[in-house]
């Protein structure tokens, strides 16, 4: 069954059935993690870098802020029995769309975001497929743990 990840949304899934997906990252990014020995994933799409920057969002939808919403992705699927070392890592988006002088820079704002917050939580990503100014599709079978990313212009590839 095909698992719809909007934005600022993140779900996690132990189903062999489930093939996770979220549309249109532009400037926001897409986590997935997966662990092959549980067969657990998640994907989460996250608008913006820091929580500090709407408390009130951040309290009522903590998965549109990176500092946020990537604890709650992990914690998430460590509840369903994935482990943090086994994980597979991916990292898509944070592209410059409506910014094209860069004046605002929300695309490395929060891949600068993802990338400070694995550093000092010891994650490793496997995969990243950042910046530019493409939006990017990104999906996840748990069966398989393939990650498949589709970037506008380019068609689709598995990771």
């Amino acid at each position: 069954m095909r698992v719809i990840v909007g934005v600022s949304d993140m779900k996690v899934s132990a189903n062999p059935g489930d093939e996770l997906v979220t549309y249109s990252l532009g400037s926001c990014i897409g986590i997935v993690i997966y662990d092959p020995v549980a067969k657990v994933g998640g994907i989460l799409h996250y608008m913006l870098p820091e929580s500090s920057l709407d408390p009130e969002k951040a309290r009522k939808n903590p998965y549109m802020f990176a500092d946020t919403g990537i604890p709650a992705l992990f914690k998430a699927s460590y509840a369903l029995g994935a482990k943090k070392q086994r994980m597979k890592v991916a990292i898509a988006g944070g592209a410059q769309i409506l910014d094209q002088q860069g004046f605002f820079n929300i695309g490395k704002r929060n891949h600068m975001a993802v990338k400070k917050m694995f550093f000092r939580n010891n994650v490793i990503a496997n995969h990243e497929d950042v910046g530019g100014n493409v939006n990017r599709t990104v999906r996840l079978k748990i069966v398989s743990g393939d990650i498949h990313i589709k970037v506008g212009g380019e068609g689709e590839k598995k990771l």
